[in-house]
């Protein structure tokens, strides 16, 4: 197949570009080529804002099968940072994205939904039948976007939304504001994990392995089996409350202290069953643990010799690099590249 993939130079991005070259023709496209995929795997440069169908068609040289949707503002802290700006991007841009490819003649569109969208649960687990909650502006588009996008699907387009849980491991766009990534970190260059809150808070966390073959699986079942349909992508067992995975990390590093703080303000805590996507995804199965992960990523960080300053760099947290950006004018004020 011939597949587009958006985002395809971030943290999941890098991943999923790598494993469907594999067995596909595999295009990136980005505003600005900044980082350049590994082959065979071929960069185009295009503004997803103002793309059109035949603007599509043209860029990629022809028809596509697949486009696989990351590009988006990555995570509720960039999100909460300028929110008008967040639903432009991620809502209005994503629903334009998914119209071009429909009238483009694309079969299938895969969209990087997220569990946040379920914000605040009642300590039940929730499945893709219960009510979401969104508690974000990055939560919130990613159910306007689940939403509207549904509306397109047809017997010639169809459309599949994956739910990840929270992502954790390595990446050559490596990331340190998630969660089990963050106190791995800490664990290595501090010995030490203290928390700011009392760690209560649930979380489902998934290794970027497994995002990335529930991502191929999307793209390559038969349509029959994912239009129209929303699929949590985890395991049930890898639901922890953040204390949890704080006492994971330090299990996996040898003399790491933990400490909690008092209870945290912020009220987002949510369990999420995975059963639908075990049972109905053609050839998925998730296959990390965070214990797994976490001694991953001590191996990693022992072999390249982790420091606390490359730990702090500002590249490795999002909305750090936003600020930056914005502040040396490399990027406007609606978060567009300026001109070189």
């Amino acid at each position: 197949m011939r597949v587009l993939v958006t985002g395809g130079s971030g943290f999941v991005g890098r991943h999923v570009v790598r494993r469907l070259a594999i067995d596909h023709e595999v295009i990136t496209v980005q505003r600005r080529v900044r980082f350049p995929s590994p082959s065979p795997v071929r960069d185009v440069e295009l503004d997803l804002a103002e793309l059109t169908a035949d603007g599509l068609a043209g860029a990629v040289g022809g028809t596509l099968d697949v486009v696989i949707h990351l590009a988006e503002l990555s995570n509720d802290p960039l999100g909460q940072n300028r929110p008008e700006i967040t639903y432009k991007i991620n809502h209005e841009g994503s629903l334009h994205l998914a119209n071009a490819a429909r009238d483009a003649g694309v079969r299938r569109f895969v969209y990087a939904s997220s569990c946040s969208v379920y914000g605040v649960g009642s300590g039940n687990f929730l499945d893709e039948s219960s009510p979401v909650n969104p508690q974000t502006a990055y939560a919130d588009c990613k159910v306007r976007v689940e939403r509207d996008v549904s509306l397109l699907a047809s017997d010639r387009f169809s459309v599949v939304f994956l739910r990840n849980a929270t992502a954790y491991g390595p990446s050559p766009r490596m990331r340190f504001d998630i969660v089990l990534n963050d106190l791995c970190a800490l664990a290595r260059t501090r010995k030490k994990i203290a928390m700011v809150s009392d760690g209560s808070p649930w979380r489902p966390i998934v290794h970027i392995e497994d995002i990335c073959e529930a991502m191929r699986c999307a793209a390559e079942a038969p349509a029959s089996a994912i239009n129209r349909e929303i699929f949590n992508v985890g395991q049930t067992s890898e639901n922890y409350r953040v204390r949890e995975i704080a006492q994971i990390v330090a299990e996996a590093f040898p003399g790491c202290e933990v400490s909690a703080g008092p209870p945290s303000q912020d009220n987002r805590s949510y369990r999420v069953r995975f059963d639908k996507i075990a049972s109905r995804l053609p050839g998925f199965k998730a296959r990390w643990t965070a214990a797994q992960g976490a001694d991953e990523l001590r191996r990693l960080f022992e072999r390249i010799e982790l420091s606390q300053e490359t730990y702090e760099y500002r590249a490795f947290t999002r909305l750090k690099q936003l600020k930056y950006l914005l502040r040396t004018g490399q990027i406007d004020e609606d978060l567009f590249w300026r001109p070189q």
